[in-house]
């Protein structure tokens, strides 16, 4: 058995009934169930009908997600998240290089790795070497500014945690980022690389070995193992070329507003909804939602 999952942006609730309900025929799917009107519905499947992302792509162009998966254990006990441009709007190596002067250049080659166009490793220490001379400050200066929570964060770790759930930041970024917003989010615990720092200036290098792909899928059995859980346990989310491993090894792995070359190889992609959709995706009701952890 298998669950279909209708979604829009809550900024944008433009679910409606006739959709669900044309679906739901046309594919001799079971009786339907809204978790939040106008925004996310589900209804059973025996199977996964041939047509499905044809479907999806006719959705995406009215604002709306489509996810299948299986019905049996979709409702996770840890969460793993990535960082930058999932947890938060923003990519931070890039906003600390617009700080040094180089930001352009900087968000480029970020941009490239996400995409999986270059190794992740190599075009971090390229960036990081770029920094080098930057006063320490401005990392405070950038977490005050410049960075911003994705919507719906709060609401997903702190309903997950409320249910016996664990939750995990793991990220290819710096721990100078991720202890902040690891602690205004209420993760359980975090992964990060480390800037090195020298005379409260950034000496252009950052600490081995680097957290990358290998070790975001490290992290997952790591934990898991620990926790007395199993992979298939775990939802992950991420955005960017480096979280694939992790994505791919998760029970459910969910391409959150991600780079086109990364959706594509995810079946979970959400690209209208907010973190909110992974509660959704596990058959959480609007109404079992909690603020804060």
């Amino acid at each position: 058995m298998f669950i279909a999952t209708l979604l829009a942006n809550p900024a944008k609730p433009v679910l409606e009934r006739p959709i669900i309900e044309a679906l739901r025929n046309a594919w001799g799917g079971g009786d339907a169930d809204w978790l939040n009107p106008g925004v996310a519905a589900e209804f059973p499947l025996a199977q996964i009908p041939g047509n499905r992302w044809r479907v999806w792509e006719d959705l995406q162009a009215q604002g709306i997600d489509l996810a299948i998966q299986p019905a049996e254990g979709r409702r996770k006990r840890m969460l793993l998240a990535d960082m930058d441009s999932t947890m938060i709007g923003q990519e931070c190596i890039d906003e600390l290089a617009d700080e040094a002067g180089v930001g352009a250049y900087v968000a480029n080659i970020t941009a490239r790795a996400m995409n999986g166009e270059l190794d992740f490793e190599d075009a971090l220490r390229e960036r990081v070497a770029l920094l080098k001379g930057l006063d320490a400050r401005m990392i405070a200066k950038v977490l005050e500014e410049r960075i911003s929570f994705t919507a719906g964060g709060r609401e997903l770790i702190a309903t997950m945690k409320a249910h016996g759930g664990y939750a995990v930041l793991v990220s290819g970024g710096f721990t100078s980022f991720t202890a902040h917003v690891a602690q205004s989010l209420g993760f359980d615990e975090h992964h990060a690389n480390t800037l090195e720092i020298a005379d409260g200036m950034l000496c252009g290098t950052v600490a081995e070995p680097i957290l990358g792909r290998a070790a975001k899928v490290q992290a997952l059995e790591t934990i898991t193992a620990r926790l007395g859980i199993t992979p298939q346990d775990v939802i992950a989310v991420g955005d960017g070329a480096n979280d694939l491993g992790m994505l791919g090894r998760a029970g459910a792995g969910v391409a959150l507003h991600a780079k086109p070359a990364v959706a594509a190889q995810c079946e979970l992609r959400i690209n209208h909804g907010d973190l909110t959709a992974l509660l959704y995706l596990q058959g959480y009701r609007a109404d079992e939602f909690c603020a804060e952890a």
